[in-house]
């Protein structure tokens, strides 16, 4: 049983960088409003970016735990 999870998690991963990687050769997209039309963006922002550095240190150590 753990060694199904632990392939589920895996192909979980895999599905996803696979999606990141479609989305990065993906056409770029029309540039976002300006900054000045939502003051709080660049906060938001920053803090998106903090909590998605966070979650994927998480899975680096997630992965370098699995692997034998």
């Amino acid at each position: 049983m753990p060694d199904d999870r632990i392939a589920s998690a895996y192909d979980r991963i895999e599905a996803a960088l696979d999606r990141i990687e479609r989305s990065a050769r993906a056409p770029a997209r029309a540039p976002a409003p300006s900054s000045q039309a939502d003051p709080d963006l660049a906060a938001r922002h920053a803090a998106l970016r903090a909590t998605v550095s966070a979650s994927l240190g998480e899975l680096d150590e997630l992965i370098k735990r699995l692997e034998p």
